[in-house]
């Protein structure tokens, strides 16, 4: 069961790392602005996401691309993202890959 959840997880992260920022050459995932993806028995999943800032120009786009990204997922039923600016995102959150990529290392 546990590694079902894990599989489908993987899936639903090889589909948001599809997303870019069109600001920034990183994937939203490697970015940071994933916050969090639930998934629960029934394949529906959740996922808490922000934005570099609230005043982005893509702000309504990039939810709108995780969303249909994991919709293409065989096995997902539902897909809900929700926008969230707490915490607020910071360049910490990035991973290493993309502060390598964007120059910060």
């Amino acid at each position: 069961m546990m590694l079902r959840v894990l599989e489908m997880e993987q899936k639903v992260i090889e589909a948001i790392k599809l997303v870019y920022d069109p600001e920034i050459p990183v994937d939203v995932y490697e970015l940071g602005l994933i916050y969090g993806i639930e998934i629960d028995d029934d394949n529906n999943v959740q996922v808490n996401m922000t934005l570099t800032a609230p005043s982005c120009f893509a702000a309504e786009q990039i939810p709108v691309d995780v969303a249909a990204r994991i919709k293409e997922i065989e096995e997902v039923k539902e897909v809900k993202v929700d926008v969230i600016f707490e915490p607020p995102w910071s360049q910490e959150m990035m991973t290493e890959e993309a502060k390598l990529t964007l120059g910060f290392l």
